[in-house]
């Protein structure tokens, strides 16, 4: 996809399976099954759709998917790929991992922060991009690294000390510029620090949603995901971010349909937001 002078590709961090009703929180299977219908387990397909932005300067990646970390037993849980499946794509896309100058996360649970990291030859946890900057808001890696109970198993470590301990984090606070052409929106909601990224160029925008609106199934206000900490934040957040990006002609980035990448979008009556035109998952 091409946005003013960037050029923006999707690179799959992997497929998974989740429960159905994890993904649209108190909306009825009779309502959400329509739009994605599950297995025989109630589960339902996901992708994880990282998004890499080149300026022709450099090579900035938004999101990395799970990684490659995953146990067996995690595995066969999530029906999630083999290997490293982000490592992967981008080298189908001719980008190899000391090529990644910038990683921008979105926030910071195991399917998007999980690629963060990787164990090498030696079995030591090392950062996955060695030549990267990696960029998180501070509450977000604050509550994070807090290890309190009731978010036991939300945030790995091991996705994410690794990085401090090489000096590539780098910490921002709230609406700010994160690169030249790429600024940060807090929405809060799914997590405490969960922020959409704005990519700007030229007279074109796209905004990648995060967990905010996951999917084209989540255009709806109150259709959100059972994980978020704050769900009126989310009620909130989600169609302020969704109006902009419509009334504006901006292009959505959905980071988890397994069969819309992007879309434009347009206010509706009955529905709130609806699709004018997709980009397919390849």
């Amino acid at each position: 996809m091409q946005l003013g002078q960037f050029t923006l590709t999707t690179i799959s961090g992997g497929r998974f399976l989740i429960d159905g009703g994890t993904m649209f929180g108190v909306v009825p299977r009779l309502l959400w099954e329509r739009r994605f219908t599950p297995d025989e387990q109630n589960n339902i397909a996901q992708a994880t759709n990282c998004v890499l932005v080149q300026t022709g300067e450099r090579n900035i990646l938004i999101d990395t998917g799970y990684g490659s970390k995953m146990t067996e037993k995690q595995r066969q849980i999530f029906g999630s790929e083999e290997g490293d499946p982000l490592v992967a794509a981008l080298g189908d896309a001719g980008v190899s991992v000391d090529d990644i100058d910038t990683v921008i996360l979105s926030h910071l649970h195991f399917d998007h922060a999980g690629g963060a990291t990787r164990i090498d030859d030696d079995g030591e946890l090392i950062p996955t991009f060695p030549n990267a900057e990696y960029v998180a808001q501070k509450v977000e890696w604050e509550v994070a690294t807090s290890n309190v109970p009731e978010l036991k198993g939300a945030y790995p470590l091991d996705n994410l000390l690794p990085l401090e301990a090489a000096g590539q984090l780098r910490l921002v606070d709230g609406d700010v510029e994160l690169l030249p052409g790429m600024r940060a929106i807090i929405t809060g909601g799914h997590t405490v620090g969960h922020m959409a990224v704005v990519i700007e160029s030229g007279d074109e925008t796209a905004v990648y949603m995060g967990d905010i609106c996951p999917s084209t199934r989540h255009l709806r206000t109150l259709w959100c995901m059972a994980y978020d900490v704050d769900l009126l934040q989310s009620r909130r957040s989600k169609p302020k971010l969704l109006g902009q990006i419509a009334d504006n002609g901006w292009l959505a980035l959905f980071d988890h349909d397994p069969d819309h990448v992007a879309a434009r979008i347009k206010r509706a009556e009955k529905i709130e937001f609806d699709v004018v035109d997709a980009v397919e998952a390849l």
